[in-house]
């Protein structure tokens, strides 16, 4: 498992696009927050980096002619429409909901209740520089493979 470059590519884009939002969130509010490690949403997108990685790093190991690198690169493109698409909008319901709910007066019965998260999408920009970072994250690894041998 230690040698499987498609992994690795995959599992460290994750780690880089999560540990780029830890550290804007500090610079921009000047706080930590531990769950920018592992929340969804936000620049760059985790999820497009993660199977932008995985799809490349098949390519580069496998050949990108194969049957493995087409399934790979349809698994990242339905991962980057559906961040787009259906998780963001669901998350702009969640805005909304949340503030009809805040509108509430406080003897309603849902006035007390927990309210949704908001961010769970990307906008288009932080799906394509997540996938950027999926590219130069397994191309910086077949560098690396190619390198060392």
């Amino acid at each position: 498992m230690l040698r499987n470059y498609p992994l690795i590519s995959a599992f460290l884009a994750f780690a880089i696009a999560q540990s780029i939002k830890f550290f804007t969130t500090w610079y921009k509010e000047r706080r930590w927050d531990p769950k920018q490690l592992v929340g969804s949403g936000g620049m760059p997108s985790s999820h497009s980096a993660t199977v932008t990685a995985l799809a490349i790093a098949v390519g580069y190991q496998e050949g990108f002619g194969g049957s493995l690198f087409a399934t790979a690169l349809v698994l990242a493109c339905i991962v980057m429409y559906d961040a787009t698409g259906v998780r963001l909008q669901a998350g702009r319901q969640a805005e909304v909901l949340n503030q009809i709910v805040y509108g509430l007066p406080s003897e309603h019965p849902l006035a007390e209740s927990r309210p949704l998260r908001e961010l769970l999408g990307h906008t288009p920009p932080q799906v394509i520089a997540g996938g950027l970072l999926g590219v130069v994250t397994a191309s910086i690894g077949q560098i690396i493979i190619m390198v060392i041998g």
